[in-house]
């Protein structure tokens, strides 16, 4: 019997490359070897409180996206996570089993809680639960595989232990997820200091059309030691050369490498090769995102019969969990 695999994706903006290499390539494999679901997290965006239109349609774009780059519907379960309601009321019911010193140590909080009051934003609640929603994601499905980035891993060890301490209390009912780390490390953004991220301005979208990967890449930040065009520098210290590593074909590599230590090729040279490795990339994506977008109901048809299969899981677990803890 084939092992569940779960992963979610915000919908907070255009995929972008570091989506890509952390995380949906991962996906795209994930579903010839397991039995996968994936889902398009709409609720878990709520914490940006973000405009409700944009939300809607982000989402749809986070799904068209997820389709392009070769999920496909008839080997993976695709859908969106507040068209599964079961989702949000064992997030309620895992609550009762989490603690409040483990919440206020997970990393992202402290960081999200920072950012948000140099703001002078809310520190809403949603930021501090937000984990607990994440383990009633996975724990729904009773998934024993979880694709993630390092950046997460603190988030899944809690839903680990979430599950431990919810079998220990009323009988054994979750399997312990375990992490399959994404073989892409982080990915750094244009700014070549921050993870790539639509908010920050860093990034390169999947269905960026060439012209603006160029103009993007322009200004993007190299190896320091390059001041001018013939200072020598070191590839490994270099963010673009990085992201060389990532999608330009690896019989260039010792060109560039060799070019950036002799100065024989300066940084604008090494962006054009990286700008052209990324169009060859992504015109297979951009092009299935346009046949989906040639028949419109396509992906909410998708959608829709993702949401069933998805429910039909979901509905049995929470069930279970709900005549466990007296609620039935």
């Amino acid at each position: 019997m084939r092992e569940r695999v779960f992963s979610g994706i915000q919908p907070t903006g255009s995929l972008h490359l570091g989506n890509y290499l952390g995380a949906i390539r991962n996906y795209v494999e994930l579903q010839d070897r397991h039995e996968a679901i994936y889902c398009v997290v709409d609720a878990h965006a709520l914490t940006s409180r973000p405009d409700p239109a944009l939300l809607r349609t982000q989402t749809r774009e986070a799904a068209r996206t997820l389709l392009a780059c070769g999920l496909d519907p008839k080997r993976c379960t695709l859908f969106v996570q507040s068209r599964v309601p079961a989702h949000a009321e064992l997030a309620w019911i895992l609550s009762s089993v989490t603690a409040y010193g483990e919440l206020m140590r997970m990393t992202q909080f402290k960081d999200k809680a920072e950012q948000a009051e140099s703001a002078g934003d809310l520190v809403n609640a949603g930021i501090f639960t937000y984990p607990v929603l994440m383990a009633a994601d996975i724990l729904l499905y009773k998934a024993s595989i979880v694709p993630v980035g390092e950046d997460q891993t603190q988030h899944l060890e809690l839903a680990r232990e979430i599950a431990r301490r919810f079998n220990a209390r009323y009988g054994e009912t979750f399997p312990e997820p375990r992490a399959l780390l994404s073989p892409a490390k982080r990915i750094l953004g244009l700014d070549g200091v921050h993870k790539m991220s639509k908010s920050r301005g860093n990034e390169i979208g999947l269905l960026d059309p060439p012209e603006l990967v160029r103009k993007k890449l322009a200004p993007a930040k190299t190896d320091e030691k390059r001041k001018r065009r013939q200072d020598p520098g070191e590839p490994n210290d270099c963010n673009i050369y990085s992201l060389h590593r990532q999608v330009t074909p690896p019989e260039k590599w010792p060109y560039i490498e060799n070019g950036c230590r002799t100065a024989s090729i300066g940084c604008l040279d090494c962006k054009g090769i990286l700008a052209e490795s990324i169009e060859v990339f992504a015109k297979p994506i951009r092009e299935r995102a346009a046949a989906l977008d040639a028949d419109p109901g396509s992906v909410d048809r998708v959608l829709e019969e993702g949401a069933k299969r998805a429910r039909a899981i979901a509905d049995a677990t929470l069930a279970e969990v709900q005549q466990k803890v007296g609620l039935r």
